[in-house]
């Protein structure tokens, strides 16, 4: 059975960093399209970063773009989410997810075939 495991989530000051990791099982993880999710009470989760598993290309969300940077380690199966200038707005349950199909990055949550048990980032003003 795949698992991910994220950690690294915390409360930090509004301008502050955070970084998510999330490590994953699975021998083929090199193979797999990673993405990161959140989720706020009352939405649906929502696509923040992808990142290929061909040519490690990547995809941001418009409101995290220049802030966040998604990276990946494939001799350590992890990936891993650097949130720079935090504001109260990205407070949030973070997701890793995974995809296994063999393809481009997707932004639907119904694409993805694994996910972690999400990790709290809450950013006070």
């Amino acid at each position: 059975q795949e698992q991910l495991v994220e950690s690294g989530g915390g409360l930090v000051q509004a301008g502050g960093s955070l970084r998510l990791s999330c490590a994953a099982s699975g021998r083929t993880f090199d193979r797999w399209t990673m993405a990161w999710f959140r989720r706020t009470p009352g939405k649906e989760r929502e696509f923040v970063a992808g990142i290929d598993w061909r040519d490690l290309s990547t995809i941001y969300e418009d409101s995290v773009k220049g802030r966040f940077t998604i990276s990946r380690d494939n001799a350590r199966n992890t990936v891993a989410l650097q949130m720079n200038s935090l504001k109260p707005e990205d407070t949030a349950v973070y997701y890793c997810a995974a995809r296994v199909i063999l393809g481009e990055i997707r932004y639907n949550e119904k694409d993805y075939d694994y996910w972690g048990q999400g990790t709290q980032v809450t950013v006070s003003s």
